[in-house]
């Protein structure tokens, strides 16, 4: 491993497509049910795909104030109540934080849409109602940027507050940002992950003209979202928010913290190739994976599970293939792998956050989820990817990979906690 301290991830919080909290995220993953339904965040029949994973009955009042739930996008009160999950989770109260941790705590978190949700909202009221009178709060809470600031407002939180925003990488480079902050001891605890809550008619529409979006699966959308599958036509989008406490190793000992995985390599690359498209050849997102390897001295056999980007879109599962069998060799076709979008959807900038988040249910629980509707294997893709049925296995280090329009691939390496 590489010179620097050792960073500990403490907390985990969940709001997913497969149900509000971590236990039902993690019941969820373990039974392998897809949390893909018919969309109702859009009601629009002339956009070919009408299926979405969202959030199942979510009511952001449950986290912020009624007040509060007209002023801010519907991400905002996910990433809050994910993010007092991981809190409370790591040991401490969300609602009554000492000052002197408050002082010392920040936020790292990602995202790729933002507040895009409440932006469309109020340019509707604008443009088609001719409305002049929209509220007051539209630029700030379109802003990407207000994600880790309502964050920072909810907990009382003084450290740094960051947002990330580079497409579906997003949470992940949050992650690695926080995961070097504290390696190099610039921060001791930060809150991080993603959130996203895209699910809006202009997205639908843009991705159906990309021919990205899943649209054959409209009458049986649990079976829309299929990675690696022959008879994939593209992601379903989905949403949600999935948060870390992560702290420096002083930092857990000293609080007497239970230590859920360590983070112990990063690495980002970018193809420099195209907006939207991947090069088939698969050597920049193989790249990141080694370079993340590389951080944390780990030779790829060590490795026992890789947590897939798997969108199923036509192209970019070949690519991951094709990127795997460059790291691991002959062992691609071997080592455990599985596509959580499968189950959850693929919620954009927030999909990193939530590899990790399932990446810590494989170290601690001993179980690698499923990737579901897997019926015709892809000769073009020859991986084991755990098929419709989770799988028990001990293993102590998972990969996680995330690949995003405009030629970035990150990976993160997280690691079995240490024995202490």
């Amino acid at each position: 491993m590489s010179p620097g301290r050792r960073v500990f991830i403490t907390g985990v919080g969940a709001i997913s497509p497969l149900g509000e909290g971590l236990d039902a995220f993690y019941e969820g993953l373990r039974s392998g049910r897809s949390g893909t339904r018919r969309v109702t965040l859009v009601q629009d029949p002339l956009i070919e795909s009408q299926v979405a994973a969202e959030v199942p009955d979510f009511d952001p009042l449950r986290h912020i104030s009624a007040l509060d739930s007209k002023r801010v996008p519907r991400l905002i009160p996910m990433a809050i109540g994910a993010a007092r999950e991981a809190l409370r989770q790591a040991g401490y109260d969300p609602d009554a934080l000492p000052e002197q941790d408050r002082r010392g705590m920040g936020v790292i978190v990602g995202t790729g849409g933002g507040g895009i949700e409440f932006a469309e909202m109020q340019y509707r009221e604008l443009y088609l109602k001719n409305n002049r009178h929209v509220t007051p709060y539209c630029v700030s809470s379109s802003f990407v940027g207000m994600l880790s600031s309502e964050i920072s407002i909810a907990f009382g939180l003084y450290g740094p507050s960051h947002v990330l925003s580079t497409g579906c990488t997003s949470s992940t480079d949050a992650i690695g940002y926080a995961y070097r902050q504290i390696k190099t001891g610039q921060a001791e605890a930060l809150v991080t992950g993603g959130a996203e809550a895209c699910i809006t008619q202009g997205l639908l529409a843009g991705f159906g003209r990309m021919k990205v979006a899943a649209a054959r699966y409209n009458e049986t959308p649990e079976r829309a979202s299929r990675p690696f599958d022959r008879d994939r036509d593209g992601f379903v989008l989905g949403e949600g928010a999935w948060m870390l406490m992560v702290e420096s190793e002083e930092s857990a000992l000293r609080r007497g913290a239970r230590v859920l995985a360590e983070i112990t390599g990063y690495g980002s690359t970018c193809e420099a190739y195209h907006r939207v498209a991947v090069k088939n050849d698969g050597i920049e997102p193989a790249r990141a994976m080694r370079l993340a390897l590389q951080e944390a001295g780990v030779d790829p056999a060590r490795v026992g599970c890789v947590q897939l980007h798997g969108t199923g879109t036509r192209l970019n599962d070949p690519a991951e293939a094709r990127a795997m069998g460059l790291v691991f060799g002959e062992r691609s076709a071997r080592v455990a792998a599985t596509a959580l979008k499968s189950q959850i959807g693929h919620p954009q900038g927030a999909c990193g956050a939530a590899g990790v988040s399932a990446a810590v249910f494989t170290l601690t629980r001993g179980i690698v989820p499923p990737t579901i509707n897997y019926d015709n294997p892809d000769p073009e893709c020859p991986l084991d990817v755990t098929p419709n049925r989770a799988r028990s296995l001990e293993v102590d280090h998972v990969l996680c990979n995330t690949i995003a329009f405009g030629s970035k691939n990150s990976a993160l390496l997280i690691s079995r906690a240490p024995v202490r």
